[in-house]
């Protein structure tokens, strides 16, 4: 395990890299749908802090495995079984959901967590005995972080705000402690074309809840003998935002910037990585919010009809500008994000004006501010209408 080249030419995500994302969909399909059951509760304190909290988790130990596997993916026999260990860690996690959001019980969770970054530990300290140029970071990481999953578990034991107040400790302890290991000098070979392929491959797995969630909105308009208008537009209107909000991470290539990164700053590398963690875990939300709109309909949801067009605004809110400023910089002649955070503001304020605005109506105006946003960029940037290649 030396390392493999960062210059190598079609980087491609492998087989195995696509199978152990499948463990994830598991689990992010999970926080989801508790996260509805949450919200169509009208517990809205309770199931965000519940859902930042596990979706954190989903997003770290992702993270952390997709960058050393830029760097140290073998592809050998032990590689594959640390690999495996792993999706069992992401499983045991996607099991422990249910428990988390409704018991605050946390010890599943934190067992599979636990699991998952014990594994990549072990794959550090292989690349550690066989990498030299990077042994001494890839030692001082895994000494490091063996500690904090020690204090995770310790971590069980504390209850209501000293709680809370550890996860915000062990959680910062998680993101600092690899931050020397992204610095130029670092000798670890990351991969740009593989990461940035990577952020994009899981931008569209969330992407897929939200389909998921439009296709329950269709199967519930057509339940009965005639189809209900309402739920059809709400469906419609979701297939087209997810479609908008796709087209609007796609539009340019992220490349670029992702290898001046790693290769310049630790600190923009690192709220890059930030950055996919509120965009992730807004698309995800957003299929939970139309399922809480459609249950809004239905009589299924006890929530008013404003609560549930927030449920769907937010989220929307917050991937417009997570996306806006960690793309700031990709166009020819890229401005200020200041469009995108007055976009998420009037996506909000729409939200607001129901019941002035039927829920259906809000979820069309909605998607118009969305597409305005992608019309925008698309103008700005002047780039080809299509995917870019990855690498």
């Amino acid at each position: 395990m030396r390392g493999r080249d960062p210059a190598e030419p079609h980087r491609s995500t492998t087989p195995l890299e696509l199978l152990f994302d499948l463990t994830f969909v598991v689990a992010v399909a999970r926080a989801a749908a508790e996260l509805r059951a949450a919200l169509g509760q009208g517990q809205t304190g309770h199931a965000l802090a519940g859902y930042a909290l596990i979706f954190y988790a989903l997003w770290w130990a992702w993270v952390n495995s997709t960058w050393f596997a830029s760097a140290y993916d073998t592809d050998d026999v032990p590689y594959r079984l640390l690999t495996l260990l792993q999706m069992a860690g992401a499983l045991i996690f996607s099991a422990g959901v249910p428990a988390a959001f409704g018991h605050s019980d946390y010890v599943t969770v934190v067992a599979g967590y636990v699991v998952m970054r014990m594994a990549l530990v072990t794959q550090t300290l292989r690349a550690a005995h066989d990498h030299p140029a990077g042994r001494a970071l890839t030692v001082r990481y895994a000494a490091l972080i063996s500690v904090v999953q020690l204090a995770w578990i310790g971590w069980l034991t504390l209850t209501g705000p000293m709680q809370m107040a550890g996860f915000a400790v062990l959680a910062l302890a998680e993101l600092v402690i690899p931050s020397r290991d992204q610095r130029p000098d670092s000798g670890t070979p990351w991969h740009p074309g593989h990461i940035a392929e990577r952020y994009g491959q899981f931008t569209i797995i969330v992407l897929g809840e939200v389909i998921s969630a439009i296709a329950a909105t269709f199967g519930d308009a057509v339940t009965d003998k005639s189809a209900s208008p309402d739920l059809i537009t709400i469906a419609v209107a979701g297939l087209l935002l997810v479609f908008a909000m796709w087209w609007s991470y796609f539009r340019h290539d992220s490349l670029r910037d992702i290898r001046r990164e790693i290769g310049e700053s630790v600190l923009r590398t690192f709220l890059r990585s930030l950055g996919h963690y509120l965009i992730f875990a807004s698309v995800a939300a957003v299929g939970a919010g139309l399922q809480v709109e459609t249950q809004s309909l239905t009589h299924g949801a006890h929530v008013t009809p404003r609560f549930a067009a927030y449920s769907v605004a937010i989220p929307v809110a917050v991937y417009i500008v997570a996306l806006a400023f960690l793309s700031r910089d990709q166009a020819p002649r890229a401005t200020a994000p200041g469009i995108g955070v007055l976009t998420a503001v009037l996506v909000v304020a729409a939200a607001a004006a129901t019941p002035l605005v039927t829920l259906p109506a809000v979820a069309v105006i909605i998607v118009v501010l969305v597409t305005f946003l992608l019309i925008y960029y698309l103008a700005r940037d002047r780039t080809p209408l299509r995917q870019p290649p990855p690498t």
